[in-house]
């Protein structure tokens, strides 16, 4: 897909990622762009810069969502891209963490997707046309040591890229999935942790990647593209692959109580 003409929704779009793509989008002579982030005042500051809309949404909430699009269909009579980029980081840690950080990042990084592909994908069936990208990481095709919830849910986002592409791909919609390493952004600023084993990107970078990947209508969006040679180890030997990880978990684990 062009982006040319095209109408745009980013979530997660006030900074790193999300802000990237939105001045993207705009360079790339997209008709309109809607900002959408639980920080209005700083996404009003990227929209104001580029010469787009804002609005205050926060993806957890499925009436939010549905609000978000209703702007943006007010403001220019269909959407065209939805980029479903919004995420959190939340504690590190794995089972011992409570059930209301788990539940906020399946909302987040879950059901925020699922929220958005009802808004926008029957309108793009429709149509015969439309573009539907997901922000998940590579934490959702390898894991990560770090955070259970984290990459249990950054899985989630995968597979439900991969049903919505299985599901609309011959209906007209097309179907990506962004899963980086590190990359700099508010989420990296404390550190990066295992993921920037392979160097940290650039928002700008990334958001070229995205753009390079739905010009040709390709399914994953792999800015370090050492994540797919990992991604394939993974299915060749799956045993292995896991005593790998339990080695990069311990070495977590030590630094974390040295």
């Amino acid at each position: 897909m062009d982006i040319q003409g095209k109408v745009a929704i980013v979530t997660g779009a006030a900074s790193g990622i999300g802000a990237a793509l939105a001045r993207r989008f705009m360079a790339d002579g997209a008709r309109g762009v809607v900002l959408a982030d639980v920080n209005l005042e700083r996404a009003q500051g990227v929209a104001k810069e580029i010469g787009a809309v804002a609005v205050k949404c926060d993806v957890s909430r499925e009436a939010d969502i549905q609000a978000l699009v209703a702007t943006a269909r007010e403001r220019f009579g269909r959407v065209d891209i939805f980029m479903s980029n919004a995420g959190i980081l939340g504690r590190m840690g794995g089972i011992e963490l409570e059930d209301a950080l788990w539940d906020k990042m399946w909302q987040v990084h879950g059901m925020a997707h699922v929220w958005a592909a009802r808004a926008v994908v029957p309108e793009m069936v429709a149509r015969g046309e439309g573009y539907f990208v997901v922000t998940a990481s590579a934490a959702g095709l390898l894991n990560i040591v770090e955070s259970a919830p984290y990459g249990v849910t950054k899985h989630a986002a995968v597979a439900f890229a991969e049903w919505l592409r299985i599901a609309y791909g011959r209906r007209g919609v097309r179907v990506s999935c962004l899963c980086p390493q590190s990359v700099q952004t508010d989420m990296t600023a404390g550190g990066t942790g295992s993921a920037g084993v392979d160097g940290v990107l650039t928002a700008e970078q990334v958001a070229a990647d995205v753009v390079a990947t739905m010009r040709e209508e390709k399914f994953l969006v792999l800015p370090h593209p050492e994540v797919a040679k990992y991604f394939l180890s993974k299915g060749q030997d799956y045993d292995r692959w896991l005593g790998g990880m339990q080695k990069l978990y311990a070495l977590h684990a030590a630094g974390k109580s040295a």
